[in-house]
């Protein structure tokens, strides 16, 4: 692959809780080029949401030590930065999309005031200088930009006036506000319905390709990665277990854990990719 955007070097993240210590990432290596398409995949509890919060620095510390290794953007170490430098990336030059949008929105204020207020802090980090006029418009033209029908209702509604799919791509814009060239989507689509989910996806998608961005995504579902990546990291217990180009990976995978992922999924046909078990009606 090309130069990396992001790079993640032999990161090791421990957990200490009642006294004992859980090394709940192990030596995790990973890269996400400039304008590329990244998935990490693995099953719950395989290490993919603390990955990413190591990476935007919300891992909260204690109970998560970073105990090794090295995550460079843009050629600088995270790890090392100041907290002010790092936070100024943070929202900025590199976004997340969160997996729950009921939990990530808080109900009692509108969206836009949750958007501007966004806007009004990377402004500050930013040392960047624009009026609430300003941020306003700037709402209404992400808000368009994720497909709303009507930008200025939706800024006025409150979370709970929107259904599931509209809040997600709420989450969605919001992460674009400040036009980061990195986005982390953790699980964008669990909680939404099939037909749902495959819009948001396609949203992604195109937005991704629009503005160059980077997406790492992050999931369970090998649907998903099929569809969003050319790129595909294979996570098992803390550790990737296996990385590829994602035709590669579907085609001949070569670990026995990303075989048995794979082979859970059903097939229409009756039985799974790698095996003759029947599919139960």
């Amino acid at each position: 692959m090309s130069q990396a955007l992001l790079s993640v070097d032999n990161l090791s993240v421990d957990f200490s809780t009642y006294g004992q210590t859980h090394h709940v990432l192990k030596n995790v290596s990973l890269d996400v080029p400039a304008r590329s398409q990244i998935a990490l995949v693995g099953e719950s509890g395989s290490g993919k949401t603390v990955t990413m919060k190591a990476i935007m620095g919300l891992l909260r510390q204690p109970p998560a030590t970073i105990a090794g290794g090295r995550i460079f953007y843009d050629g600088r170490d995270l790890l090392t930065l100041p907290d002010k430098e790092r936070l100024k990336l943070r929202g900025t030059a590199m976004s997340m999309v969160f997996q729950d949008p009921m939990s990530s929105l808080n109900p009692v204020f509108t969206i836009a005031d949750q958007m501007t207020t966004i806007l009004k802090y990377a402004d500050r980090r930013l040392d960047r200088q624009r009026n609430g006029r300003d941020r306003l418009a700037r709402v209404h033209e992400v808000l368009t930009q994720v497909r709303m029908r009507d930008p200025e209702r939706v800024a006025r509604s409150y979370p709970i006036m929107l259904s599931g799919g509209m809040r997600q791509r709420v989450l969605i814009a919001m992460a674009l506000l400040s036009e980061p060239k990195l986005l982390i989507a953790d699980e964008p689509g669990t909680a939404l319905d099939v037909t749902t989910q495959a819009q948001i996806l396609k949203l992604l998608k195109d937005l991704v390709e629009a503005r160059g961005l980077a997406l790492l995504m992050i999931t369970h579902n090998l649907g998903v990665v099929r569809e969003t990546s050319s790129y595909v990291y294979v996570m098992n217990k803390g550790q990737v277990v296996e990385h590829r180009p994602t035709a590669e990976l579907f085609a001949a995978p070569r670990e026995d854990y990303t075989k048995a992922l794979i082979a859970a999924v059903p097939r229409l046909t009756g039985g799974t990719r790698f095996g003759t078990a029947e599919v139960a009606p």
